[in-house]
C-alpha cells in the first residue's frame, strides 16, 4: 500500500515539476531487521519505522527525476555513518555536492512532510528564504552550532522551527539541525525534558520552547555560539 495517496502525490509532484532546479540526494539511513528481545515480552523491533520512511523516500524519488536515494545499513556501513555522523535511525540527511548539516530523525510525517519537502526543494536550489540580515549575521558566525528540534506529527507550529534550523544549517557550514521525532526517540525526549513541542536546543546549551519568529530563533543561535546580532 502506498503511503501517499493520490492527491498528496499530484501535489508533491508539481511542487517538485515547478521549484527544483539542482539534483539532490536523499541519504537515508535505516536498520535490518533485529528483534529486541526482552524477557516476558514479545520482540520488538529497535527501528519502528526504519521501514515506513524507506518507503515514504521512495515514492518521493519515482515523483522526480532530480531526487536520487541513497540507502546505508546503520550496523553495516559504518565508513557513512560515521562520514556523516549519525547516531540513530531512521535518519534522512538531504545533500547535493556537499553535507549541508540538514538532518531529520524519525519519519517525517503529518505536518513534518512538508518540512522535508521544502527541505529538498532549498538544497536544490541552493538558497534559503531567510531575510538579508539573517544571512549576514550566519555569514559572521565563528563557531559551530549544532540545533536539534523536537517534533510530533500533529504539531502544526513544529515545521515553523524545523524550517528555520534547516535553512540556518543550509547558509552556514557551521550550523547542523536535526529535526527529531519525539515520540521516536523518547530516551532523548525525557533527556531533554520535552513536554511540549517544537523544543529547540542550541549546543546542549540555550533553550527554546515554541515556535518563535526568524529573528528570536537567530539570537538563540548566536547566543550558544557565543556571539550577538550587530
Amino acid at each position: 500500500m502506498e503511503l501517499l495517496n493520490q492527491e498528496v502525490r499530484d501535489f508533491t509532484q508539481k511542487k517538485f515539476e515547478a521549484e527544483l532546479i539542482n539534483p539532490v540526494n536523499l541519504v537515508y539511513f535505516t536498520k535490518e531487521k533485529s528483534p529486541l528481545i526482552v524477557p516476558g515480552k514479545e520482540p520488538t523491533e529497535d527501528c519502528l519505522y526504519c521501514k515506513e520512511t524507506k518507503q515514504l523516500l521512495e515514492e518521493l524519488t519515482s515523483l522526480s527525476d532530480k531526487i536520487k536515494l541513497m540507502v546505508y545499513d546503520f550496523d553495516k556501513d559504518q565508513d557513512k555513518v560515521k562520514e556523516f555522523q549519525v547516531d540513530k535511525v531512521p535518519a534522512i540527511l538531504i545533500i547535493n555536492d556537499q553535507d549541508n548539516g540538514i538532518r531529520f530523525f524519525g519519519i517525517p510525517s503529518g505536518y513534518e512532510f512538508m518540512s522535508l519537502l521544502e527541505a529538498i526543494v532549498d538544497v536544490s536550489r541552493g538558497e534559503t528564504e531567510l531575510n538579508a540580515k539573517t544571512k549576514e549575521a550566519l555569514k559572521k558566525l565563528n563557531k559551530a552550532v549544532e540545533i536539534k528540534i523536537f517534533v510530533t506529527p500533529t504539531c502544526p507550529y513544529c515545521p515553523m522551527a524545523v524550517r528555520l534550523g534547516h535553512q540556518m544549517a543550509l547558509e552556514s557550514p557551521l550550523v547542523t539541525a536535526s529535526m527529531i521525532e519525539a515520540t521516536e526517540f523518547p530516551e532523548l525526549a525525557q533527556k531533554y525534558e520535552v513536554y511540549g513541542v517544537p523544543k529547540t536546543i542550541f549546543n546542549e546549551s540555550v533553550t527554546l520552547e515554541g515556535a518563535v519568529p526568524e529573528e528570536a530563533f537567530l539570537e538563540n543561535l548566536l547566543k550558544a555560539a557565543g556571539q550577538t546580532i550587530s
